[in-house]
């Protein structure tokens, strides 16, 4: 499915998110997992300023404590970290492990959102 995928993406990198908003008319669009660069310069070109990214980080060591386990050749593709070196994210989103910081930070974001509709 990866390899379809990728050679969809080498044709035309715009090919999964044309799919997505095609024919649908929406005052907001969340969309979760991107994991290319391309796919946000697709959001970015066909939305303009409207356009928010948000990155959602924990430290290793709350990943594992939630059952990750490294996995070569998977953990370290483009699909998985692609958007590490991406730059300046517009919201970012630590999710360590302390649900009432990661709930005040969704709230500042879905006031963000609201503010916007």
């Amino acid at each position: 499915m990866i390899r379809w995928g990728e050679e969809k993406r080498r044709a035309d990198p715009g090919f999964f998110c044309r799919k997505i908003v095609e024919g649908v008319c929406q005052p907001v669009w969340l969309v979760s997992d991107t994991r290319r660069v391309s796919d946000i310069q697709w959001f970015q070109e066909a939305y303009g300023d409207v356009t928010q990214t948000v990155r959602v980080v924990a430290t290793e060591e709350s990943r594992q404590q939630r059952g990750w386990v490294f996995t070569p050749g998977v953990d370290d593709a483009e699909s998985e970290c692609g958007l590490d070196n991406f730059g300046t994210f517009d919201w970012v989103i630590e999710n360590h492990g302390d649900e009432q910081s990661l709930e005040e930070q969704l709230e500042h974001l879905v006031e963000f959102v609201r503010s916007r509709l």
